[in-house]
């Protein structure tokens, strides 16, 4: 699963997502992307599964970028634990998205091969996205 190799501090507060994304809104890297258009956190175990159902539809050719990394840490208290004592501890990581952002990149692949694998990836995904391509891309 993807997360970050150490923290500067162990929690985090939860912060609001406001506005659209101002980076990572246009592709970077390859012809084809999927691009959110709503607000959420993404786990590492969406991206982990998105990115599956992609590579395999493309059958393990062309390349794949993964354009958002889990970064915030979300903490957990444990079950039966009543209110209060203190915030509990991280259990998992998350990607903060906002509407605009690239979230995943494709290339090496036909248009049709990469338009069904981004809408399979993009099934994975608990929010609205749409399949985008470089203007300047020729078939």
């Amino acid at each position: 699963m993807l997360q970050p190799k150490r923290t500067k501090f162990r929690r985090e507060q939860k912060n609001r997502m406001k506005g659209n994304a101002q980076r990572g809104n246009q592709l970077a890297f390859g012809s084809f992307g999927i691009k959110t258009l709503e607000n959420c956190w993404l786990t590492a175990q969406q991206i982990e599964a998105a990115r599956q159902a992609i590579s395999r539809r493309m059958n393990r050719e062309g390349q794949i970028w993964i354009r958002v990394f889990p970064v915030k840490p979300i903490t957990k208290k444990p079950l039966d634990t009543r209110m209060g004592k203190g915030k509990g501890d991280p259990y998992a990581f998350v990607a903060p998205i906002t509407p605009g952002r690239i979230i995943f990149e494709a290339e090496g692949v036909s248009l049709e091969v990469a338009k069904e694998a981004m809408r399979l990836g993009a099934n994975k995904l608990p929010i609205a996205t749409k399949f985008v391509v470089r203007r300047d891309y020729v078939e």
